[in-house]
């Protein structure tokens, strides 16, 4: 019997509220460091967990203390009905926030909606300003859309981060305009450094946070904010400008020890940690008919087991990493 106040909570005593919610597996770009040009295999619409069951498993998790959620893909919007589920979300009593990761392609048609439903928290997928530099990154030709649909939302006051993850020899050079946009705009933008996630099995080297930082202080002169709890970026802002600016040390991995997360993809597999394996799959649950007290039980189980941090999870892979678009980021 499952105590009525349960919360979900691993053995290092870190309470689990953060579910990223991947509702599909599916994107219009093809980013270098996500995935392979070609090759690569999509679930079937019937292995996709349904936005009934979605909407299901959200209320399970809220029972057991999760109170934000972020939609990510894939690349969310390309999913068909997208906007039904949120709204159904936004009904949701016990959300404190709602939030999505977007590349900003396809989100035009919904931009009016989002603010009308509160969800203003949009994470945008943005590896450089320059249009082929772009174009070279995601395989596809869709800068000026981006770049437009972000300037719209800026100007309706929605709450912006734009993730710029850094490439060593391929980007670096975007950095400085990138902190640009946060000199005019009221936006934070975030330096992520690459993960081992392209789906293609090869590596890259990578550029650490404080590499980063060194080339943004060879620019600017920039003051430490104070970081939220559980935040995984270390924030700084510079005198004079309308945002802020961070850093995600995405493979260093510095914030595992303050980690309030836990994933679903599209399919229902739940990963405690972005560098571990698939525990276990709600979708199977509930369509074997599985009572909803086993499925929390199973949920609290299987957080209970969450490694300490991201080194400890990767070494259950042996250095066998899927495709980003697989795990939902």
């Amino acid at each position: 019997m499952m105590h009525p106040n349960t919360i979900l909570t691993d053995k290092f005593d870190r309470q689990i509220n953060y579910l990223r919610l991947s509702v599909t597996d599916r994107c219009n770009l093809r980013c270098t460091y996500c995935m392979p040009e070609r090759g690569m295999t999509f679930a079937s619409k019937d292995k996709l967990l349904t936005y009934e069951e979605l909407s299901t498993l959200v209320d399970y998790m809220g029972d057991l203390g999760v109170d934000k959620v972020r939609i990510t893909g894939g690349e969310p919007f390309v999913r068909a009905e997208l906007i039904n589920f949120l709204r159904t979300l936004s009904q949701k009593s016990f959300l404190k926030s709602i939030a999505i990761t977007s590349n900003l392609t396809v989100i035009a048609p919904y931009i009016d909606e989002l603010k009308e439903l509160g969800i203003t928290k949009i994470n945008v997928s943005l590896d450089a300003l320059d249009r082929d530099r772009f174009k070279e990154i995601t395989r596809r030709d869709e800068y000026d859309v981006v770049y437009r649909n972000l300037m719209t939302m800026i100007e309706q006051d929605f709450d912006i981060k734009i993730n710029c993850v850094v490439m060593k020899g391929k980007n670096e050079d975007q950095i400085i305009p990138l902190m640009e946009l946060a000199k005019n705009n009221p936006v934070s933008v975030r330096f992520l450094e690459e993960m081992p996630f392209n789906g293609t099995g090869g590596t890259s080297e990578t550029l650490s946070y404080r590499q980063i930082l060194d080339k943004i202080e060879s620019a600017y002169s920039f003051n430490k904010l104070i970081d939220l709890p559980n935040s995984t970026s270390q924030n700084y802002e510079v005198e004079g400008f309308a945002g802020s600016f961070g850093v995600i040390p995405s493979f260093s991995r510095t914030f595992c020890g303050s980690c309030n997360r836990l994933r679903m993809s599209a399919t229902g597999s739940i990963r405690t940690c972005l560098y571990g394996k698939d525990q276990v799959n709600l979708r199977d649950l509930l369509r074997d008919g599985v009572e909803e007290e086993e499925i929390k039980n199973t949920l609290i189980q299987t957080v209970s087991h969450k490694p300490v941090d991201g080194f400890a999870a990767a070494d259950e892979l042996n250095g066998k990493y899927e495709s980003m678009i697989k795990l939902g980021g």
